[in-house]
């Protein structure tokens, strides 16, 4: 099986990546920049966690670094403030997606643990993955922070995931956490989901 693993510079989504190639899996990584410009030290960050990944499974992957700022302020202009992370994660979800029919992979990664953060309420999962019609694999999403944090030192990416970043500039200051599918349909609305995703997946950059 071939996954496409969304991942970003945080703790959990390289060890969903590790879990998933520990089973066999074939990895491609995406990372979606929220910068302005590149982010290089996230860029390295994300080939260090990579490599880091590749050694731990014994397994080869790529990396594709996806623009999403330009995305995301269309998201905060045009939508309610509460429901960006939550219009993130859609189209988040639907970039991989795509992702997924070049690269003829079978399923998205994400390392979603449930209740964990904002986006990651059931209701808000329920609602991020409406009308996706792909496999979407959770393989922490029973996991606490805890036992999260002693696989990543097990497998060697704690320490790059904690290193410093710049936080994502476009959370809200109160997100939903119950979102409603004909709520965050009505926030689709307003922007043209087809094109952004076209957008990021027309300017990705395949890095390892």
């Amino acid at each position: 099986m071939k996954v496409v693993c969304l991942i970003s510079g945080g703790i959990d989504s390289p060890v969903a990546a590790y879990r998933m190639g520990k089973r066999g899996s074939d990895l491609v990584l995406l990372h979606m920049d929220n910068s302005l410009e590149r982010d290089f030290n996230q860029i390295e960050k994300a080939k260090n966690l990579t490599r880091t990944i590749c050694e731990a499974t014994g397994k080869e992957a790529h990396l594709y670094v996806a623009l999403h700022s330009r995305n995301q302020k269309k998201i905060s202009e045009a939508c309610e403030r509460g429901f960006q992370c939550v219009l993130c994660k859609m189209l988040m979800l639907r970039v991989a997606k795509r992702l997924c029919m070049l690269e003829r992979a079978d399923a998205i990664v994400t390392g979603e643990s449930l209740g964990q953060v904002a986006s990651q309420t059931l209701h808000n999962i329920m609602v991020e993955q409406h009308g996706l019609d792909f496999p979407v694999l959770r393989p922490l999403i029973g996991l606490d922070k805890i036992e999260i944090e002693a696989i990543a030192k097990e497998v060697g990416t704690y320490g790059i995931s904690i290193g410093a970043s710049a936080p994502c500039r476009f959370v809200p200051d109160r997100p939903v956490t119950v979102a409603r599918i004909g709520r965050a349909i009505e926030e689709c609305a307003k922007l043209d989901m087809d094109e952004m995703v076209n957008y990021s997946i027309e300017n990705r950059k395949q890095i390892v």
